[in-house]
Order: C-alpha cells, then sequence, then structure tokens
C-alpha cells in the first residue's frame, strides 16, 4: 500500500502551445496523489497559460523557449518552496500519456525500491500511429548506446518519469532542449541511482508535435540526444 501522507509530490509540466490539452492533463492526475502541479508556460502564443491555471495549476513563465529549460525553470521552483517536495513527476503537456498511471509512476520510489522510474512506452501499449518511426529508431539507437557506453538497459526515453527530489538535484541538470532526458538518464547511470522502468500507455498527441511533426525537429533532436551520450562518456 502507498503511503502518500508521508510523501510531497510536484508534478512539472513544460508546456509551449497547448491550450487544447493542458487542463485534461492536469485535471486526470489521480485526486490526492500529488500536492501541486506546476505548468511551465514555456512561450506560448495561445492560453496554454490560461488553461492552466484554470485547471488548479501553478503557472510559471519560462519565455525563453526549449523543453529542458522550462524543467529547469520548474526545478527552480521545486528548490525554493519553503517545502520541499521529496519526489518530482514530469509528464508531457500534450496529453499523449496517461496521467491518471502516475500512481504506477511512483509506486516503486514511495515503495522504497527506486529512486528514478521511467515510464516505458516500449514496455506498455501505444497506440498505432502515436510515435513515428523516426522516434522508435532513435529510441532504439539511443537506448543501445546507453547500453553501451554507460552498461544500463533502458526501454525508453520516455518524457513520463519521477524522480526523488534530492537525486534529481545531485544529477546537476544542465541540458535545455532535446538532450533533457538522456541527460537524466546516463547521469543517473554514472551515479548509480537505483533506476526501474514502469509500462505506461501512449496514445496520439492532441495538436501539432513541434519536434517529431517536422524533418527539422527530427534531425535536431536526434542529433542533441546522441552528441549528449558522447558528451557526459
Amino acid at each position: 500500500m502507498l503511503s502518500y501522507i508521508l510523501y510531497s509530490i510536484l508534478v512539472i509540466i513544460p508546456a509551449f502551445n497547448e491550450e487544447n490539452s493542458v487542463g485534461n492533463v492536469i485535471r486526470e492526475i489521480p485526486v490526492g496523489l500529488v500536492d501541486e502541479v506546476v505548468v511551465v508556460n514555456n512561450n506560448s502564443n495561445d492560453q496554454t497559460a490560461v488553461e492552466a491555471a484554470r485547471a488548479g495549476a501553478t503557472v510559471l513563465n519560462e519565455p525563453i523557449q526549449g523543453y529542458g529549460r522550462a524543467c529547469l525553470t520548474g526545478i527552480t521552483y521545486a528548490h525554493n518552496r519553503q517545502q520541499k517536495p521529496d519526489v518530482v513527476v514530469f509528464i508531457d503537456a500534450d496529453y499523449s500519456d496517461f496521467p491518471n498511471e502516475m500512481t504506477q509512476v511512483v509506486a516503486p520510489i514511495l515503495n522504497g525500491e527506486a529512486d528514478m522510474v521511467i515510464g516505458s512506452r516500449a514496455l506498455g501499449n501505444r497506440q498505432r500511429g502515436s510515435m513515428t518511426p523516426q522516434q522508435l529508431v532513435g529510441n532504439w539507437l539511443a537506448t543501445t548506446l546507453l547500453r553501451w557506453l554507460y552498461g544500463v538497459r533502458y526501454t525508453d526515453l520516455g518524457p513520463f518519469r519521477a524522480i526523488r527530489f534530492d537525486k534529481l538535484l545531485a544529477l546537476n541538470m544542465r541540458d535545455t532542449t532535446y538532450g533533457w532526458t538522456v541527460e537524466m538518464q546516463l547521469k543517473a547511470a554514472k551515479q548509480g541511482l537505483r533506476v526501474t522502468e514502469v509500462p505506461v500507455n501512449y496514445r496520439k498527441r492532441i495538436g501539432f508535435s513541434k519536434i517529431s511533426g517536422t524533418v527539422k525537429g527530427t534531425v535536431l533532436a536526434g542529433y542533441k540526444i546522441i552528441t549528449t551520450i558522447f558528451k557526459y562518456w
């Protein structure tokens, strides 16, 4: 049985032009599981901030675009809170993940079995078309390189993840763009964190992907992920 009361859990949701989906994500987080949801409005030019606030989230504004930069802004907020969270959960704002699966994602940490948990789309059920062929190939290549170079077995670089806050701070995260997830996973391996994966389901996102939806975005993301892997080796 999970001891929710003993843990303070904060959710960080980076969001860029996700007015049609961010409210769904916030509202479907299991009631009573977390004590604060933080949406980092990453230079959106739509009503993302309004919809996030309407759904009950704390909204931060990060005017400089970058997925990792938005996550770092959320971490700074968490660090400056009077009550530091015990666990931080990251989830995207596009409604491709299932927020109601957050209980399963944090469970290994709350049960004292892990320091970090990756929600693996590879182990769960993916809706047809929810991931592009280039995403699937890129995930395979990145996880293979992580196994060869760092001796750690991952099946996914999924954005839905949870980590103990003290361990997150110790990782000294730096990436401000597409290399965020892989940086976290390789640094966790180098620092000997107890990392596990749990299956999560995945569906087609609401709206247009700014990364996988364009050739430029796909190429830049792939390049950044691969260079990040070699950078810390």
